[in-house]
């Protein structure tokens, strides 16, 4: 079997020839290592590899097998994780270069659970500055989906999609906010899962965005996605918001049955939008998929849902600038993306009272999609309604506060937003292909029921076939050179000096440029008015309400 097979085998055959002999964990590192070294200057997936580690370690798995000492099916697979998490004696840098030269003595839980079923660390992946989208600024080079390099490869943990989807490593952890594993998952055509939160420990994790921020695998196969998911699940007691809920075991319940399971279509995240031809080809097929395996389809409505992505930014953004207001806004504007900057600092200036309503409408989103749960067994929405944008597209030129507003709401937010605002399990299925560019859908559960998700998944996965199909690099990269020797235009704020924007950030001991002053105060705007339009519509509910804890009740789910 030559080495590009290998390095895109599933992870349990992997397992199989390892365990076997035919492969030793010195050989698939070393495989991985060339891939990265052959294709990382195009993709610019990783921040960090640690070769010489990661071979010390396949070397000790693989001694431990020749002793008749086999830890499991992970024992001598390569991962990466995202440069959010710790790693002894590699640095962890967020891809900021204020934080570049990072190291630390101990490892995430996640990747100390990881270490000890046997997998092997590889490496530190790529991601949005701090793990905020809209970055202009990539300090370890710009990341490009794998599957063609003028498409975006998605949000924050884009790094984790690339390297996973392009045979660059076995699989990745990724960590999701709002829709950071999911929307990278969609964009490199991977199984990717936002757990629910408090499944996965974030103990050595950089958790900016306190209530919301999740740990998750993402992974070329749902199987795979959930042989990972069950050794990295669980409490963990340096967590406090882990549950003390039992792991299931995942696999189990992936057999392709799915005869008589209840689908809910949620229509404002399906039916009710305007999705590209290829996408709504797809979405028929999915569900005749299902249907013809015995699943019930019904239609599931939540309207709530459209304040996903205001509240998102009311709350984790603002949880994210208490963070960074002092270590990075105040200390190091000018070092801090643009983009970046612009997004945390509008946070900062939201008020605590705001921000308190913002978590109490949270309340009121989650409870009418928990309701769902009591007729559906799963929900099934769009991850996007495109396939991959050009990187292009993703940038444009705004000048209006209603030109804001539009942008925030973009469409991959709008589709992912109601899940994480619920803190509710939910994972992206790849489901075909665009003119070679993945298109995907998302299967949500009940809080620490991922059992179901894999169910449902794996059953469609099975049939449709879909994530046989890897990348073929030698050719898809074969037009870099159109982006890279263009300058692209970044997105641009037209606008006075805010001056009334930069009084409030001195409030807060911020020093506002005036270059900066426009977009963020069309930022604050519109974070504002989308507070407006929530109080109006849900002001007298949120009064009868407490803000959302971070957790569920374990008792109740």
């Amino acid at each position: 079997m030559n080495a590009e097979k290998i390095a895109f085998l599933d992870i349990s055959n992997q397992a199989k020839l390892i365990k076997s002999g035919q492969l030793s964990p010195v050989d698939l590192v070393e495989i991985y290592l060339e891939r990265i070294e052959k294709w990382n200057s195009i993709l610019c997936a990783w921040t960090f590899v640690c070769g010489d580690q990661a071979l010390a370690q396949a070397k000790a798995m693989q001694d431990e097998i020749e002793a008749g000492k086999y830890r499991g099916v992970l024992h001598g697979i390569p991962f990466g994780v995202k440069d959010q998490m710790l790693t002894k004696g590699v640095p962890t840098s967020l891809a900021s270069v204020i934080k570049k030269d990072f190291g630390s003595d101990r490892d995430a839980t996640v990747v100390s659970k990881l270490q000890d079923a046997g997998a092997i660390l590889i490496g530190k992946q790529n991601l949005h500055e701090f793990g905020k989208g809209g970055a202009n600024t990539f300090h370890f080079g710009e990341p490009r989906n794998p599957w063609n390099p003028n498409h975006t490869p998605a949000s924050s943990s884009s790094g984790s999609g690339i390297a996973t989807a392009a045979g660059m490593c076995s699989f990745s952890i990724g960590e999701d906010t709002g829709g950071s594993i999911r929307g990278p998952a969609w964009a490199a055509g991977l199984a990717g899962i936002r757990p629910t939160f408090g499944r996965v420990s974030r103990y050595g994790g950089f958790m900016y965005a306190y209530t919301q921020d999740t740990f998750g695998p993402l992974t070329r196969s749902v199987l795979d996605n959930a042989l990972v998911l069950q050794n990295i699940a669980g409490y963990d007691p340096n967590d406090p918001l882990t549950g003390k809920n039992q792991v299931p075991d995942y696999p189990s319940f992936m057999d392709g049955s799915i005869s008589g399971l209840r689908i809910g279509l949620v229509k404002e995240l399906s039916t009710d939008l305007d999705m590209h031809p290829d996408v709504e080809k797809a979405f028929y097929q999915m569900q005749a998929i299902f249907k013809s395996k015995g699943a019930v389809l019904d239609k599931a409505s939540h309207p709530l849902g459209k304040y996903g992505v205001p509240l998102q930014m009311l709350t984790s953004d603002v949880e994210v600038a208490s963070m960074l207001l002092r270590s990075a806004l105040r200390k190091h504007w000018s070092k801090v993306d643009s983009g970046v900057r612009a997004r945390v600092a509008a946070a900062a200036l939201v008020p605590g009272t705001v921000y308190s309503r913002a978590m109490r409408a949270r309340v009121l989103v989650r409870d009418q999609l928990l309701k769902l749960f009591d007729r559906h067994d799963v929900l099934i929405g769009l991850s996007h309604i495109v396939p991959p944008e050009h990187i292009r597209e993703t940038r444009s030129t705004l000048n209006r506060s209603e030109d804001f507003s539009k942008k925030i709401a973009h469409a991959r937010r709008m589709l992912s937003y109601p899940f994480n605002i619920a803190n509710v399990p939910a994972m992206n299925v790849l489901c075909g292909f665009s003119n070679g560019l993945p298109m995907g859908f998302q299967v949500a559960a009940k809080p620490y029921n991922e059992q179901m998700i894999y169910r449902v998944a794996y059953a469609y996965e099975q049939e449709a076939g879909w994530f046989k199909t890897h990348p073929k690099l030698e050719a898809t990269l074969s037009d870099i050179e159109e982006i890279t020797e263009k300058k692209i235009e970044r997105t641009e704020i037209k606008g006075e000096v805010r001056t009334d924007i930069q009084d409030l950030g001195r409030l807060i001991g911020l020093e506002i440029p005036n270059g900066d002053s426009a977009e963020i105060g069309l930022r604050f705007d519109s974070l504002l008015q989308s507070m407006q339009e929530i109080e109006e519509v849900l002001g007298l509910q949120m009064d009868d309400v407490d803000p959302i804890p971070p957790v569920y009740p374990h008792a109740h789910f």
